[in-house]
């Protein structure tokens, strides 16, 4: 898994409010409807801490929960050691895999 310094936002509350803003105006002054939400962008020069801080999806569901997805899933290549930002849409099929490699000890702790 990934390194522990780069903390993904999982609640609303954990999210930059300058970002939200930044996605909000977006949409709000946009001429015409995008395919994707701000959030989704590929930005590769991005650094990896940027990419674990960027959210997808950030607002309430059909019941009344609400949801904060970010946009990477940011984990450790076993080969390399490095750490990775994957897109939690253009590879999914990816952090599918890392998720099902994940194995619990005899602890209950998970280890990646």
């Amino acid at each position: 898994m990934a390194n522990q310094d780069n903390k993904q936002p999982l609640t609303p509350e954990q999210v930059d409010f300058e970002q939200k803003d930044r996605q909000k105006q977006e949409l709000k002054n946009a001429d015409s409807p995008h395919v994707l939400n701000p959030g989704d962008r590929i930005d590769e020069s991005k650094s990896i801490d940027e990419k674990a801080q960027q959210v997808a999806v950030d607002a309430p569901d059909i019941t009344g929960d609400h949801i904060t997805v970010p946009t990477y899933f940011v984990t450790e290549d076993k080969e390399t050691g490095e750490e990775e930002a994957l897109h939690h849409v253009k590879d999914a099929e990816e952090i599918s895999d890392v998720i099902r490699q994940a194995r619990v000890d005899e602890d209950g702790d998970r280890k990646w």
